[in-house]
């Protein structure tokens, strides 16, 4: 398996370490091998020291991790704008766990609960975290931006309070989900996603499918997605998607805005561009109704050449910043059935497979949309 990553994407190296962990016995030998990025294409498995945990945080056993582009994009270019992978930093943030302790200020939890985990903790005193924005706290400690670790590892210490308990008839691989759409329903916030509304989607990747879920479940009317890829668009049909458009390869702008149009018949309201592409954004901005909103989640280039006639139409545009108080209402879409992720769900790799599942969300090889990695495959809690 080596020599064949090595002819694919050279510079990766697998270190496997063998991991042996019995909750039974406090005296037990607990190795918790984790995902480590040491610089661009150079993703191992090590062993890292079990985490200690604080008064307020729980031990998670890791169970489900799933593969986010920005994941690959640390993998590929080694840094997102201003946030530069400097020294080995474990790899993940989109993730389920078990809980396995708790400290002593914890109770909202107990052993054996099983969580979605919210990757973000805010400082919780500055003003933007006592204002309820502390997705926006300056000194967010964020899962894999660097220089803090992220969670693609056996075991994880996290803050309780960003635990959320799953219900009974939610999965793990559900839980690790909760993340993509918890962005979605966040884009649907700031779209403030109405009943009767006209939505466009632009880009059917992860994001751009959760925001389709989030915004059905919002009550939109209709809702038009996106994208370059045929595969992408038969799993947005799949899940419900009420037109789908696929984009050729350098499509003029103009020709864009016509077809979206003729499909819809009428103007989106809303749009949500899940690219990051100047060419999209810029087509998003002149294919959305005077009046309306568009929301901009996909990052692409720092400097964009962007139409400013849009903006004298009073649509409006608004970024957005991860996810803020959205996991419980992502938890209960999925819970009362609003919207459904298993779909997303393609590829399945157990934890000492990750550099072949990084490689295969690096190449696209069998049209991957979701890539799930299992961190504890065959071990359980001991009752």
């Amino acid at each position: 398996m080596l020599r064949s990553c090595a002819k694919i994407f050279p510079k990766i190296y697998l270190r496997t370490f063998q991991a042996r962990f019995s909750c039974c016995s406090k005296s037990s030998q607990k190795n918790n091998l984790a995902a480590v990025l040491h610089g661009i294409g150079d993703l191992r498995l090590e062993n890292r020291p079990m985490p200690i945990i604080k008064d307020n945080q729980v031990l998670l056993q890791m169970e489900t991790v799933g593969i986010c582009g920005s994941d690959v994009h640390y993998l590929v270019e080694g840094r997102i704008g201003p946030f530069v992978v400097k020294n080995p930093m474990v790899i993940g943030h989109e993730a389920s766990g078990t809980v396995l302790e708790i400290g002593k200020k914890v109770k909202t939890l107990k052993p054996g609960d099983r969580v979605a985990i919210e990757p973000g903790v805010g400082c919780r005193v500055c003003t933007f975290c006592k204002d309820g924005r502390y997705h926006l706290c300056p000194d967010m400690a964020f899962c894999a931006t660097p220089p803090i670790d992220g969670n693609l590892c056996r075991f994880f210490a996290h803050d309780a309070d960003f635990c959320f308990k799953l219900p009974e008839h939610l999965t793990l691989d559900e839980g690790a989900l909760m993340e993509p759409l918890s962005v979605a329903v966040h884009s649907c916030k700031r779209a403030n996603v109405r009943l009767g509304d006209v939505v466009l989607v632009v880009g059917a990747g992860p994001i751009g499918l959760t925001s389709l879920l989030a915004a059905r479940a919002y009550g939109a009317s209709a809702v038009l997605i996106t994208d370059l890829a045929e595969h992408r668009l038969n799993k947005a049909r799949e899940l419900g998607a009420d037109y789908v458009f696929k984009v050729e390869k350098n499509m003029p702008e103009e020709e864009l805005v016509k077809e979206i149009k003729c499909l819809l018949r009428v103007d989106p309201n809303i749009t949500i561009e899940c690219t990051g592409e100047e060419s999209s954004i810029r087509a998003s901005l002149q294919v959305t109704k005077t009046g309306g909103v568009v929301v901009l989640v996909g990052l692409g280039k720092f400097d964009l050449n962007l139409p400013i006639f849009p903006l004298f139409r009073e649509v409006d545009v608004r970024g957005i910043f991860r996810y803020n108080n959205d996991y419980p209402q992502a938890i209960e879409m999925v819970q009362s059935g609003k919207a459904n992720v298993k779909p997303l769900i393609t590829h399945h790799f157990a934890m000492e497979d990750t550099v072949k599942a990084f490689e295969t969300a690096r190449t696209g090889a069998g049209n991957p949309i979701k890539i799930l990695i299992h961190a504890n495959p065959v071990w359980k809690i001991c009752e």
